[in-house]
């Protein structure tokens, strides 16, 4: 048998020095945590966090036609987006099956940037390939290139209510004011010692954040340079963290909440898909057609949050079950919430049980236990001044 050997990001020989656990994650080697799972995860909650997110697929399309292009091959409107600024995207399959969840920037009026989750790269590289084939007349006429830049770029993360303050004093510009960027906009900075980075006001953490795209051959500069500038205030994250913070925010995981058998109706998400109205007025896109008649649907489930008061949590895979023990629904991520001090997850559940309030009966490792559904996401930031 041979053994795989995995892919590592410019940070890693970084992460061994700091004594992070490293796993296998879709094939790159990440650290899952440095110490504490719990504190990382309250230090992103109450001061800020730095994240190596370099595992993420960057793809760029460009050329006159790109913004086309990307209106085909995915279900909401890149072409919509103004210059420096970013959107919530999915890439669907022809039965409206979500391939991936992405983000988009508009770098340029012809140039954009596709971020991608690390296990779906190859699937969504193949498939922007395959749609610019068939866009807009199937005979390969397409003007739009497509490039995976994955390697040659390095995604950092600084997330929480001090992140702002920690970006703004890694500029190295006054004029580069990182406080006055909007939500899921994104501009070119310049860093401490010269270097161009790419900041964007996103993340997947449900606090205030931001994310650096600078060249890979920097990256270690520029973690540095996060770490110093942060101080005491900065404390660094592992996967771990960025999964509870997420879940706890309510954002779906691909994999988990989405996967290829799911629409984004299915989901909750339905709003992503952008069907056009009668004053904007949309072409084609790959799965408009099964969209359009989940949209017109009542669902059968319902994707949910469930709270319990209890010790045990629900993982991925329990089941919810009916009174005679028979599996009605399927449990997609779960643990102890950090924050909230108690278990929480999210779950698929017939649609006539998924009203806030009602009681569902989890099989955790063959124990019954109660949970409580309720709206998502179970923890929301307040606004800070």
């Amino acid at each position: 048998m041979t053994e795989t050997t995995l892919l590592t990001t410019p940070l890693t020989s970084l992460h061994e020095e700091a004594g992070a656990s490293m796993v296998d994650y879709a094939g790159w080697s990440m650290p899952v945590r440095y110490l504490s799972d719990v504190a990382e995860h309250e230090a992103v909650r109450t001061s800020a966090g730095l994240f190596d997110l370099s595992h993420m697929a960057e793809i760029i399309v460009s050329g006159d036609d790109a913004a086309a292009l990307l209106d085909y091959a995915l279900v909401g409107r890149a072409s919509g987006l103004a210059l420096g600024r970013a959107g919530y995207s999915m890439m669907c399959a022809p039965d409206g099956g979500v391939i991936d969840d992405v983000i988009v920037y508009r770098r340029d009026h012809d140039y954009f940037m596709v971020v991608a989750n690390a296990a779906n790269r190859d699937a969504v590289l193949s498939e922007l390939w395959a749609r610019r084939e068939a866009y807009p007349a199937g005979d390969g006429s397409c003007q739009a290139a497509i490039s995976d830049e994955t390697e040659s770029l390095a995604l950092i993360a600084v997330q929480g209510p001090e992140s702002a303050d920690i970006v703004a004093r890694m500029c190295q510009r006054g004029d580069d004011d990182v406080h006055a960027l909007k939500y899921y906009a994104a501009a070119n900075v310049v860093l401490k010692g010269g270097v161009h980075a790419y900041v964007a006001r996103t993340g997947y953490t449900g606090e205030d954040g931001f994310e650096l795209f600078v060249g890979a051959d920097v990256a270690q500069d520029v973690w540095a340079l996060a770490v110093e500038t942060g101080g005491d205030a900065l404390t660094l994250c592992g996967l771990a963290a960025r999964n509870s913070l997420r879940l706890e925010a309510g954002m779906p995981l691909y994999g988990n909440e989405l996967s290829r058998e799911l629409t984004p109706f299915d989901a909750g998400l339905g709003w992503v898909v952008k069907f056009g109205t009668e004053s904007k007025p949309r072409g084609a896109f790959v799965g408009r057609e099964a969209l359009e008649a989940a949209a017109s649907q009542v669902p059968e489930r319902a994707l949910v949050g469930l709270v319990s008061q209890g010790r045990r949590a629900a993982r991925d895979g329990y089941s919810i079950v009916d009174a005679e023990g028979g599996a009605i629904g399927t449990v997609t991520s779960g643990l102890p919430s950090p924050t909230l001090g108690h278990p929480i997850a999210c779950a698929y559940v017939p649609a006539e049980i998924g009203a806030p309030g009602t009681e569902v009966t989890v099989d955790i490792r063959g124990r019954r236990e109660s949970m409580t559904v309720t709206k998502l996401p179970f923890y929301t930031r307040q606004e800070r001044a």
